[in-house]
């Protein structure tokens, strides 16, 4: 289900335009909407849409733990639009469906390992105002993961902040790619999730 964002979309024109249209239907099947609001500054979206990319080739953090932290990240801010993307391309990666449609109650899910649960701790510690990274979960990771990939999840998180509060401020809001691929429905953050 969307709603209207606070922008309303324009047309998406030119030959970077044409571009990006491309892009999108052979990614996605389809524009997202979200371009339309975007284009309103296409600079703004072209240096969005290329950290994003640059982000995705980096490879320290194991492709499961980058998702999961992304999402947990998406629902602490509690960005719609994100969480269902993360969710489709996690099906598009072949990524474990159980598992990531789990992701924003990941807390009471019984599904995650420790290292999976500390991850997310740690996006979700991240993604608070003022973050709320622990000594203790900093160390557990760097012991568990090693310094690369522990700064890749730090880098990931705040990529991901950056968006969904983005998306969040323009009232972008889910597209629903992962139904449209016939995924399950994302669980739903708890209450509990919420207060802690």
């Amino acid at each position: 289900m969307t709603t209207e964002s606070r922008v309303a979309s324009t047309p998406v024109t030119g030959v970077y335009g044409a571009v990006v249209k491309l892009f999108s239907r052979k990614m996605l099947g389809r524009v997202p909407d979200s371009v339309g609001v975007l284009w309103h500054q296409p600079a703004v979206m072209k240096d969005a849409m290329g950290i994003g990319r640059k982000v995705e080739g980096w490879k320290e953090l194991a492709p499961d733990l980058a998702s999961y932290a992304a999402m947990a990240s998406a629902a602490a801010i509690g960005c719609s639009w994100c969480l269902d993307f993360n969710y489709f391309m996690a099906h598009n990666h072949g990524l474990d469906e159980t598992k990531v449609r789990e992701v924003p109650r990941w807390r009471e899910a019984t599904v995650f390992t420790p290292l999976e649960r500390q991850v997310m701790e740690y996006a979700d510690a991240a993604s608070q105002t003022p973050p709320a990274v622990t000594d203790e979960l900093s160390d557990a990771l760097l012991d568990e993961l090693g310094a690369p990939a522990l700064v890749e999840l730090a880098a990931r998180v705040a990529f991901m902040n950056m968006s969904a509060r983005m998306n969040i401020a323009l009232g972008i809001h889910s597209e629903e790619f992962a139904l449209a691929c016939g995924l399950a429905p994302l669980a739903e953050r708890s209450a509990v999730s919420d207060a802690a």
